[in-house]
């Protein structure tokens, strides 16, 4: 019997250079390629941290008197509410302002571009969708030579609720309008939207994260996907497979900003999602959006999804015949 991964692989590998598919990058892309038991360390900054590490480190440096110090959300409110943003964005800051090595998630995703380009013109490039705060897809980009562009939620400020662009060697831009917006170059280059802020490791300033409960509510009431992001990303986003990569969907940013997508979508397009070892909740969650679910290691799915994206080698060539190999004129 055919493996039905194989299939599968197969299925996405060629959506993939098709410039059909947008890839969605969790916290758990982060723990991809690290060792089992092996756990974060701000010191030593090998592997950056999951949700569940972040939220842990924070409280200890807030003294959070509840039990739930692994809830994110409920952590970072507290310390902003009890000492101020100043202090909880000093303390991400820290955290993320570390060259990381990408992760095997992200070489693979890097390498794309130039994948396309091999076949031919290229219509789209990709467009990757995180809601982490580092910036390892850029380094990794940066390191396989590929231009890329940048759009990123502002979680606090004067422009709060905006996206800014980042065009390569150009100042950023306010996207005031989003459905007017047209300036975003998917044809020309790879752009990575951050939907949850980002650190800028040259501008502290600039720094952006959506991670306390009143940014989850201020993000929330901005439902309509027309006035939220801008209008090249928004068609994309409704004639897209999406691949959930580091997910389980608990996050609630991402599952308003799906449902607003899943009921603009005048077409249908299969989605999938690579979780190790769901729990059942999370098996009914994914089922419910229509998203299929496979239980398999990421670092797994993405050494065989880099076999099926890449060109199969050329073939030798043919044997000289018995008459040319004995010198016959």
């Amino acid at each position: 019997m055919p493996d039905p991964r194989d299939a599968h692989l197969q299925t996405v590998a060629k959506a993939v250079l098709d410039g059909r598919v947008i890839f969605f990058l969790g916290a758990g892309v982060n723990r991809c390629g690290r060792p089992l038991g092996v756990q974060w360390d701000l010191e030593l900054r090998r592997y950056l941290p999951d949700g569940r590490e972040l939220a842990e480190y924070l409280a200890r440096q807030t003294t959070y008197p509840q039990p739930d110090a692994s809830d994110l959300l409920r952590v970072s409110q507290y310390l902003s509410v009890m000492e101020g943003s100043g202090p909880l964005y000093e303390r991400l800051h820290q955290v993320f302002d570390a060259d990381y090595p990408p992760t095997s998630v992200h070489r693979l995703l890097a390498s794309i571009p130039a994948l396309l380009r091999a076949r031919g013109p290229v219509a789209q490039y990709p467009l990757i969708v995180t809601t982490n705060y580092d910036d390892l897809m850029e380094r990794a980009l940066r390191e396989a030579h590929e231009e890329y562009e940048l759009v990123v939620y502002v979680a606090d400020g004067h422009e709060q609720g905006k996206f800014v662009h980042f065009p390569p060697g150009e100042d950023p831009r306010i996207i005031e309008v989003p459905n007017e917006y047209s300036s975003i170059g998917l044809d020309r280059r790879t752009v990575v939207m951050k939907i949850h802020g980002s650190v800028d490791r040259q501008m502290p300033d600039r720094d952006s994260f959506v991670i306390t409960e009143d940014h989850y509510i201020d993000y929330l009431t901005r439902t309509d996907l027309g006035s939220l992001v801008p209008v090249v990303l928004a068609a994309k986003l409704r004639r897209s497979h999406f691949l959930f990569l580091g997910y389980g969907l608990r996050d609630w940013n991402l599952r308003v900003i799906l449902h607003r997508i899943t009921r603009e979508q005048t077409l249908s397009y299969k989605s999938w999602a690579i979780q190790f070892r769901p729990d059942e909740l999370e098996q009914k969650f994914w089922e419910n959006r229509k998203v299929e679910i496979l239980d398999v290691p990421l670092e797994q799915y993405v050494d065989g999804l880099h076999m099926k994206l890449e060109p199969p080698p050329p073939a030798p060539p043919p044997a000289p015949a018995a008459e040319e190999r004995a010198g016959a004129p």
